[in-house]
This record gives C-alpha cells, structure tokens and sequence, in this order.
C-alpha cells in the first residue's frame, strides 16, 4: 500500500508538470482536474489549440525541461476570497472552488509560475520525476455530463524508472493486439448495434456457445458446493427499490419507471432485493440456515455513453449473484468457503494469481460496531485460512459492511478487480429479516452478497483478452475443424463430423472450395485448436492427419482423437 501511494503522489505531481508545460506552450488554456489513476494520470484542458499526438513531443520536451529546473512544490493555504483572485478567468476551477465546503481547507499547490488548486500530497519538486510518457488525448465532458462543454483529455503514465515504464508501454502494445473488441470481431463473438442503443450487448453463435458452456459449470459449480439456483423479475414496483434504497441513493444509475396498472415499476439495477423477497417469504428456523442462493440475474443500469467500453462497461449484463444468509456463529466457516470456492473457480479458468484487498468500516456506517468487527476478523480469517494475500484498505468498506475484493492477474500481468464478498448490516434492516434462533426469539441473520465474475460479459471480455482469443479446449466454441482436400472428401468428412458430435465435441466442416494451405491458415485465424486434414489416403486408411492450432502434427484413429478430447475437457485442459 505505501508503494502504491509513492507512485500515486508522482503520477499526480506529473500531471502538475503536464498541466504546466500545456500553459507554457499554448495561449488561453482553462484548467480544469488532472488526478491520478490505476495506471497513470490525465488532465483536462479547454483550450483553442485542438491537441492531437503530433503534440506530444513538444509537450514531453517542455515537461522534461520543467523537470530539470527542479522547481519546488509548495503548499498554499488560502482564504476563499484570495482563491477566487488567484483563480481569476479560470471559469471551471472557480465552480471546482465552490464545491469546496464551507469551513475546509483551500490549498494550493505552486511549481515555479503555475499554480493549481489541488488538495495534494505532491512530490518534493519536479525533479523527482522520472519515466513519463504521454499516451493519448481524446474528449472528455466537463464533469462527465454530455450536457456540459467537452474538454480534452491528455492521458499519460508516469514510473519510477525506465525500465518500469518500458515493461508497460510493452504490456500495452500487447493488450492492443488483445483488444476484445478486436478479437470479438474478428472472431464473431459478439456486437453491439446503434439501432438497439449502445452497451447492449448481441452474443453471436460463437460466443453464446462459449458462454453457455461457463454458465453450465457454474451450475454445476454451485450445486456441488451447497447452493441453489434462483430465477427472478426483471422488474419491481417502485415500492420494493424504495424499501431498498436505491430510489434514495442510487436513482441517477436505475432508468425512468415505466407505468404498470397505475404503479411504477422499474427495471432491476440488482438482484438482492427479489432474494430478500423468497427469504421473507416463509418463517425461518436457525435449522434452516445457512441459505446459499445464486442467480445468473440480468440488470440494467445507466451508464453515461463516454464510458462504455465493449464488454467491459455496458448497460446490460448478468451478474453472477449469489446470498448467503445465515446465523453469527455460521459466518466465519461460510466465508472461508466463498473463499475457497471463489479461489478453485479462478483457477480452473486459468487465473492463477489472486490477490485480495480487504475493506474495513467507515466513519458513517450502519450497524452494531461489534458486528463490523466480528465480520471483519471473519473475512481477515478466510484469506489466511487460503494463503491469500491481502491489504488492508482501512475505512474503505462501504457503509453497509466490510468487504473483500479479490483480483486476479492476467496472462500479460494486469490486474482485475472480480470477485466480491460483501457483508450488509442495513439490507436486513430494511426490509426486517429474521429468524427463529434456539432459544425461541427472532434474530437478524446475517447477509452476505457474492459475486464471482462480477458480470457475464466483463467476465467474457476479460477471458477473450487473457487467452488471446485461443480459448482452451474445453471452452473453445469450435473444438473442431474437418478440412477435406478435395470435394471427393466432403462427404467422408460431414460423416465424420457427425460420430464426433455424437460424443459431444464441437465440430464444423469448412466445405469451402480451395487449397488446403488456405483453409489451415484460415482455421489458425479462427484459434480453432484442432484441425482434421482429410484425403483419399486417409479416406483408405481410416486414419486421421491431426493437427493442432501451433502447428504440432499428428497421425491418429478416431477412437484415439476421441479419448484425446474427452481427457482434455475432462480435465479443463
């Protein structure tokens, strides 16, 4: 955690130096924010000049120049009134001023002749800047509402050495050639078309087929493991989500009610609400408990169109949800299962490193404090139990419960936040759960929501980026690909495509006329894993030219190709 602060407060102090250079190299620049992020650092400018790449290296040249003038950053502390002389023309920085409240600090951070109201920490001075490099510049609405002025947007990173910022310039280099977007194209997994509205994801044959097979296994999963599958609406009464508080706190995120013999009624932004519903619906026993409920549920939610993003940021998906209910004493055993079961789930698609960030309670929170520290040793427990790393995001849970958010490292080492196992003091408040304990009285169980994927199709887009699109056996939507010399094979090849669909493996034809070189090269594109040459030699023989998606050839029966198969789906190879 202190490293990731080091580098926060010098990817903010860059953006410092960027927004600087901007101000020295062009006329009339108006300011706007320029924070940190996961993986760098922006800034947004409303300027006349309009800022394309070809710009870079001059604002680069001008930050290295500001670099070595190694100008410190100071701190100012200053009235309001002295803030609004200082920010004098600076139409969006003296509306950021007027969000500050009454009573806080204003401060400003100065380097040299520039100056920006920031609350900071920065670096000692510029010249503790290393490895920066500008990365892309694109629109960006003033306070990301589309009724508002767009500004432009300099994306950039920045490192603590060279040798860092060459490892992840390389790492984006690669995920470009990963885009999902690209991929999904490419491999006809799925659309997204302007006539339906954007973030409304179309799931092609391909990518249907790969993702009926994850939704099976997490079928299966969860009945191995104790749960039991839920269907419900995908619309409630406007009284449920006020019960709920999502009518309170969340309205900006849920679409406009639609009119249902004379009530509101609104498409669902989460499931939890409808498994509240069929807890409440019948008394409830201690014996009963715990209750482990899941549902592949599909919710809508408003997201703004400038950051939807493929499959990534959408405005439909299916969350993979799940609620637990049990009693105080049940806790601490069930979350070490959600634990383990969300660790064994990872890695059986092929995520290895798993890593964990435990949330603790906030200054505004409901319920019992011992509550909160009962299920926050709970959780601290699970991820030792299962030799999960974690840290500690202190005052980070949000107001309801402590959390964990697992996150796993993909195959070119970024990091995704998935898994999430919250606990939640307020929704059994709200709509006043109980049950009948021992001793004869009603008590509160315990609610705690768990999501694996998170959502289907982030979930999806995050695995097509991590295999390159070269889905393992058992999930590749063609296992398969017959590819007859000649003609004369074609209807050798349609039988034998039919015995291997009798034993459940995923076989096309390609019956297109041409050369066999072209239809290899055509099934590599495809990633299909294997292909099955097919010619008057292997007609006569009965045996089959087998050869895989690197290029590894081999000669085999059916029975054996089949075995082969079978034994790597088996095992999730």
């Amino acid at each position: 955690m202190k490293n990731e602060l080091q580098l926060e407060t010098l990817r903010h102090s860059t953006a410092h130096v960027m927004a600087a250079a901007v101000c020295r190299l062009y006329d009339d620049v108006q300011l706007d924010i320029g924070p940190s992020t996961d993986s760098g650092f922006y800034y947004d400018f409303d300027l006349p000049h309009r800022l394309t790449p070809e710009d870079f290296p001059a604002i680069e040249g001008e930050m290295l120049r500001i670099v070595e003038e190694d100008l410190p950053f100071e701190r100012l502390e200053v009235s309001r009134e002295e803030a609004a002389k200082m920010l004098d023309g600076q139409k969006y920085k003296l509306e950021r001023l007027a969000d500050i409240p009454e009573g806080e600090a204003i401060t400003f951070y100065k380097c040299g002749d520039f100056f920006d109201l920031c609350r900071g920490p920065h670096l000692e001075s510029t010249g503790k800047l290393r490895a920066v490099k500008l990365l892309s510049v694109a629109g960006s609405y003033y306070r990301g509402k589309e009724t508002n002025p767009m500004l432009q947007r300099i994306n950039g990173t920045a490192f603590t050495n060279d040798k860092q910022l060459k490892l992840y310039l390389k790492q984006l280099e690669e995920a470009k050639l990963r885009d999902h977007r690209k991929l999904g194209r490419e491999l006809d997994l799925f659309s997204v078309h302007d006539e339906v509205g954007p973030g409304l994801i179309h799931w092609h044959p391909k990518g249907a087929r790969i993702r009926s097979i994850i939704e099976e296994f997490w079928r299966q999963e969860h009945f191995r493991n104790g749960y039991e599958i839920l269907y419900t609406p995908h619309v409630g009464k406007a009284h449920l989500w006020e019960t709920s508080g999502h009518l309170d706190f969340y309205a900006e995120g849920m679409y406009a009610p639609m009119e249902i013999d004379k009530s509101d009624y609104y498409v669902r932004p989460m499931n939890c609400p409808f498994h509240i519903n069929i807890y409440k619906s019948d008394l409830r026993s201690y014996r009963d408990l715990p209750l482990r409920w899941a549902e592949l549920g599909t919710v809508y939610r408003y997201e703004k169109a400038g950051v939807l993003h493929g499959l990534m940021r959408v405005r439909g998906f299916t969350q993979d949800d799940a609620h637990i209910f049990c009693t105080p004493e049940q806790m601490e055993d069930e979350v070490k299962e959600v634990i383990r079961f969300s660790t064994s789930i990872w890695k059986t698609f092929g995520f290895e490193q798993i890593t964990a960030y435990l949330s603790t309670r906030p200054q505004k929170a409901v319920g019992d404090p011992e509550h909160w520290e009962q299920a926050t040793a709970s959780l601290k427990a699970a991820l030792e139990a299962e030799g999960i790393p974690y840290e500690v995001d202190a005052g980070g849970g949000a107001f309801y419960g402590p959390k964990i958010d697992l996150k796993i490292k993909d195959a070119i080492g970024r990091e995704w936040q998935m898994s999430t196992i919250q606990f939640d003091f307020n929704l059994p408040e709200r709509f006043d759960l109980s049950y009948i304990g021992e001793d004869g009285e009603k008590h509160r169980p315990y609610m705690v929501h768990r999501a694996l994927f998170g959502s289907i199709e982030r979930f999806f887009g995050i695995m097509v980026e991590h295999y390159s699109g070269a889905f393992p056996l058992w999930l590749a939507p063609e296992q398969v690909r017959v590819l007859p010399l000649t003609e004369e094979q074609t209807a050798y090849a349609e039988e034998l495509a039919a015995q291997l669909r009798k034993e459940d493996i995923r076989v096309t034809v390609d019956r297109k006329s041409g050369k066999i070189g072209a239809k290899i090269r055509t099934a590599q594109l495809d990633k299909v894993p294997y292909m099955l040459v097919l010619g008057a030699r292997e007609m006569e023989s009965g045996e089959m030219a087998v050869r895989d998606r690197t290029g590894q050839q081999d000669t085999m029966t059916l029975i054996d190709f089949v075995e082969k198969i079978k034994t790597a789906v088996q095992t999730k190879a």
